[in-house]
């Protein structure tokens, strides 16, 4: 079983959604455990989103570690940028994961 992570910044997005929609976000989390490999590959395997409402949600998966690590939430407008900010930056997020993952 996967184990699931936030970022900092998908805990202020997700804090900005409705209660409806954290819920759902939430059930997504947990099926994610179980299957990883749920949602859209981006460019790379471990890089993937997830639709809703109208969002995507954004997350890389670690098959090494067996670990997800949901890095934002974007709605359609910002998509491209955000997915530019994140394929820029996956050695940050190997870094910050690892030192998540150092503290458990």
């Amino acid at each position: 079983m996967f184990r699931v992570f936030r970022s900092d910044w998908y805990g202020k997005k997700l804090g900005k959604l409705s209660n409806q929609e954290q819920k759902r976000v939430m059930n997504f989390e947990q099926s994610l455990k179980q299957n990883p490999s749920q949602g859209r590959p981006l460019g790379y395997d471990f890089f993937r989103e997830k639709k809703f409402n109208g969002k995507r949600l954004y997350f890389l998966v670690y098959n090494s570690h067996e670990v997800v690590f949901l890095i934002t939430i974007s709605d359609k407008k910002t998509q491209q940028q955000v997915i530019d900010i994140i394929k820029s930056n996956l050695d940050l997020y190997k870094e910050e994961l690892n030192k998540i993952l150092g503290k458990i």
